[in-house]
C-alpha cells in the first residue's frame, strides 16, 4: 500500500517554520507531491527531508520566490521527468513526474487566473496544452496519478458559495467544463470516489476568517487513471494540517 499526499505549501520555507517537518514525520506518507515551493533548489531543506527518509526531486521556477514543484519519496524512482517540454510553462516550474515500474506520480501546479485577464488567458492556454500533453503521456505511461493544485472547483459542492463565485476565476463555466472533460478523458477524482458529502475543501482565503468558518474551495486533486480504480483504498482531505492556505490531500492505493 502506498500513501500519497499532495500539498500546496505556499512556500516551503514558511511551511517549515510552521511545523511542516513534525507533521510530515507523523503523517509518514510514502510520496509527497508539493506545489508552490517558492524556492530555488538550494533553498529547499533537502537534508532535513533526507534525515526523515525521503529523496527529494525539485523543479523550481526561473523567477525567485515563485511557483515551483517538488516530490519527496521514500522509494527511489526509476526515472524523473522535469517539466513538460513547453518552455513558457517549464520556466514557471509547474510539472514534475516520477516513475516506479508501471506507475507514475506527478506533482502539478496549475496556473491561477485570479490576478487578471492576462493570467486567466494564460491559464486557459495551459489547460488546453496540459490536456494534450497528458493525452500523449498516458499512451506511454498508462498508470498515472496526477496530483496537485488544479486551481479549479469542479461542481457547486466543491465551493462554499457557488452563486457569488460564479464569475470568479477558479469557478468559471469554461474552467468547470474543462475539468469535467479532463475527468471524462480517463481519470477519477479520487476524493469524490469515496466521499460525496459537501463542505470538504482544500483551500481557504486568508481573508475574513474563511478557514475558521470553513468557507473554502476544493481545488486540489489526485486524479487517478480510470483503470486503477480498484486499486484505490482511501482518499481524504486533511484540514487539520495548517502550514499553508491549502491543506494536504491524501490517497491510499495498492500498487
Amino acid at each position: 500500500m502506498k500513501k500519497i499526499i499532495s500539498y500546496n505549501v505556499n512556500g516551503i520555507r514558511a511551511a517549515m517554520k510552521k511545523g511542516f517537518m513534525e507533521w510530515l514525520e507523523a503523517a509518514n506518507p510514502d510520496i509527497v507531491c508539493i506545489q508552490e515551493t517558492k524556492a530555488q533548489n538550494d533553498q529547499i531543506p533537502v537534508m532535513e527531508f533526507e534525515l526523515s527518509g525521503y529523496k527529494t526531486y525539485i523543479y523550481s521556477a526561473v523567477k525567485k520566490g515563485y511557483s515551483g514543484v517538488a516530490i519527496l519519496t521514500k522509494e527511489e524512482p526509476d526515472h524523473v521527468e522535469y517539466g513538460m517540454g513547453i518552455e513558457k510553462y517549464d520556466n514557471e516550474g509547474r510539472f514534475i513526474r516520477v516513475d516506479y515500474g508501471e506507475y507514475s506520480v506527478a506533482s502539478i501546479y496549475h496556473p491561477s487566473g485570479s490576478s487578471g485577464d492576462e493570467r486567466q488567458a494564460f491559464k486557459m492556454e495551459w489547460l488546453e496544452d496540459y490536456q494534450n500533453y497528458i493525452n500523449k503521456l498516458k499512451k506511454e505511461r498508462i498508470n498515472l496519478i496526477l496530483a496537485g493544485d488544479y486551481n479549479i472547483c469542479h461542481k457547486p459542492i466543491d465551493i462554499h458559495d457557488p452563486v457569488r463565485n460564479a464569475t470568479s476565476s477558479g469557478f468559471l463555466p469554461e474552467e468547470r467544463e474543462w475539468i469535467g472533460n479532463f475527468i471524462e478523458s480517463g481519470f477519477i477524482d479520487s476524493f469524490r470516489q469515496f466521499n460525496q458529502d459537501p463542505h470538504h475543501y482544500s483551500w481557504w482565503s486568508y481573508r475574513a476568517n474563511a478557514r475558521a468558518n470553513n468557507k473554502g474551495w476544493r481545488i486540489d486533486y489526485q486524479m487517478v487513471s480510470e483503470h486503477l480504480k480498484d486499486k484505490m483504498k482511501r482518499a481524504y482531505i486533511l484540514p487539520e494540517a495548517k502550514h499553508s492556505d491549502h491543506c494536504p490531500i491524501g490517497l491510499e492505493i495498492d500498487f
